[in-house]
């Protein structure tokens, strides 16, 4: 029904939830009362019975209303995604969350695949992944050059450029150390074993990582380094005794090399927070709510585990 054929307001996806109903509507409620009051025989002056029933043929079409505007909302949301077909997933390098072929260019990884999934089945445009740095990943964003950040940490900074959907997986920080090393102490009981002068710890540029170890480390070198890569590279040649990443990526940098590698959690566990999405602070209402019910959806059904498990052996497979 269109709704200049009305007097009432046409729905709107304002993301307020508001559900206009539409004279039409209305009579075709009134119509339902009128015919369970005559199937059932109930005097038209009873007004408790004739209220009862109002009531329920109310409330039955209300739920239908409901679900549709439930479902026009869905259709309505990420309009500029559906007008221009194409959703545009900013990644900075994370394994194994995200991954970059460095041959095809192809990517792979947990947050990857969601985006890639959420934008082909969800919303039925195409997907593109724009290559980016953790020191770049949230200017982007900003200044429209994407239209999701993967696999970004929930953190008060952030908040005050960006916003997030719900989480998708947990995140805390660690660091892998090479156990042949004999500069460091044979056993490690806390941080400030190893908070020293002498130490020299490896950490991407602009990272949640970075942000954590900044702040928890008083003493020791930080080396800043650009990607995932070159921290790597950084600690097996020696050039850094640590390697500060999240728990995930070091548990797979270990279990890749288990003859030299180990790792050290500090207790309590540090900068433990959860990893997200980011999206644009002015992002309607909608658009967050479908992309929420999406990444709960994925981890009733057990995919997003499943992600995560392919790109844990991806990982240890290359390596």
């Amino acid at each position: 029904m269109s709704s200049e054929n009305h007097n009432f307001p046409a729905r709107e996806n304002s993301g307020d939830k508001r559900i206009f109903v539409s004279s039409g509507e209305f009579v075709i409620v009134l119509l339902i009362t009128w015919v369970i009051i005559k199937s059932e025989g109930y005097d038209m002056f009873n007004v408790s019975r004739v209220g009862r029933m109002v009531f329920l043929s109310a409330a039955m079409s209300g739920a239908m209303l409901a679900s549709y505007s439930s479902q026009a909302g869905e259709n309505d949301s990420w309009k500029s995604v559906r007008q221009a077909g194409v959703l545009r997933c900013g990644a900075a390098a994370s394994a194994p969350w995200v991954m970059r072929d460095p041959k095809t260019g192809a990517y792979s990884g947990a947050f990857s695949e969601l985006c890639r999934k959420f934008g082909e089945q969800v919303l039925k445009v195409k997907v593109e992944f724009v290559d980016t740095s953790w020191d770049n990943i949230v200017a982007g964003l900003q200044s429209d050059k994407w239209d999701v950040s993967l696999s970004l940490n929930d953190t008060p900074e952030r908040r005050k450029s960006i916003s997030f959907t719900a989480p998708v997986v947990d995140y805390s920080v660690d660091f892998t150390y090479n156990k042949n090393n004999p500069k460091l102490p044979k056993t490690i009981h806390s941080l400030a074993d190893i908070d020293k002068p002498n130490f020299t710890f490896a950490v991407m540029s602009g990272t949640a990582q970075d942000k954590a170890v900044s702040g928890a480390l008083k003493n020791a070198r930080i080396m800043r380094l650009p990607g995932f890569d070159e921290t790597r590279l950084s600690l097996m040649s020696k050039r850094a005794d640590f390697l500060a990443d999240d728990s995930m990526s070091n548990t797979l940098l270990v279990r890749a090399h288990p003859d030299w590698a180990s790792a050290f959690s500090p207790t309590p566990l540090l900068a433990k927070q959860s990893i997200n999405f980011g999206v644009r602070k002015d992002i309607p209402a909608a658009d967050l709510a479908l992309l929420n019910q999406f990444i709960k959806d994925e981890q009733t059904s057990g995919e997003v585990q499943k992600m995560s498990d392919q790109a844990v052996q991806q990982v240890l497979a290359a390596n």
